[in-house]
């Protein structure tokens, strides 16, 4: 597991398919799916953390990218 398509993959097993519009609420909802399948005990550890620091490089890359330089 290397992309946030990766982690889409992962999600769409357990037969959820996450789309808001926006790339940043994608991967912030993509992070909670991900929590609550690791809370019910249906991942297991180094997958979640694994698939989590990818969704926290994208997501720190995404809001770098849409803050307002003033």
């Amino acid at each position: 597991m290397k992309t946030v398509y990766d982690v889409a993959q992962l999600l769409k097993k357990y037969g959820i398919i996450v789309y808001l519009g926006k790339r940043q609420w994608d991967i912030e909802m993509m992070e909670y799916e991900l929590t609550e399948l690791f809370k019910h005990k249906l991942l297991d550890r180094e997958v979640y953390a694994r698939a989590r620091s990818i969704l926290k490089v994208e997501l720190d890359k995404e809001k770098a990218k849409n803050k307002v330089v003033d």
